[in-house]
């Protein structure tokens, strides 16, 4: 558990993910990447709850909606979901293992990007099938990593 948040880090590591999630990817890489808000905001919120809430989730939702041209409040919902559920169990999270926590990661993200899928198709998306829980998948899988460099990170810098 963190006891002193670093505000820098958390300011550079909401603008790192924002551009990581409109930066260009390979074609064929495209629905492999990560939901990067998404853990940033998984992240911030299961370390820091006092400081992190629904609201600045919320926010942050809305501003990756503008960087993606996406209905406004469509990822918005998504990030609130996200920080709200968080909110709901950090307590237990908290003393859940890494493997745990990577299956948590999946299963929050994945209904973040179910939430998403549904509401674009209700705005006339023609994606179909299952391959949008691809950065659900992805950012559990990168969770461990992701964890351990901005608790590193903000440790030194806190």
């Amino acid at each position: 558990m963190l006891s002193v948040i670093s505000y820098p880090v958390f300011v550079l590591s909401v603008v790192a993910s924002l551009v990581l999630s409109i930066s260009l990817f390979p074609s064929g890489w495209f629905e492999f990447r990560p939901e990067w808000l998404g853990l940033v905001v998984f992240y911030w919120t299961f370390r820091a709850p006092a400081q992190f809430g629904v609201l600045l989730a919320w926010c942050l939702g809305l501003l990756l909606d503008v960087l993606e041209a996406t209905p406004l409040g469509v990822n918005a919902l998504g990030m609130g979901l996200i920080a709200f559920l968080v909110l709901t169990i950090h307590q237990r999270l908290r003393m859940y293992p890494m493997p745990q926590q990577c299956l948590m990661v999946f299963l929050l993200l994945g209904i973040n990007q179910m939430l998403v899928h549904f509401l674009k198709q209700m705005f006339g998306g023609e994606d179909a099938g299952f391959s949008y829980l691809w950065p659900a998948i992805t950012s559990a899988l990168i969770w461990p990593v992701f964890c351990i460099l901005l608790d590193n990170i903000n440790r030194k810098l806190g």
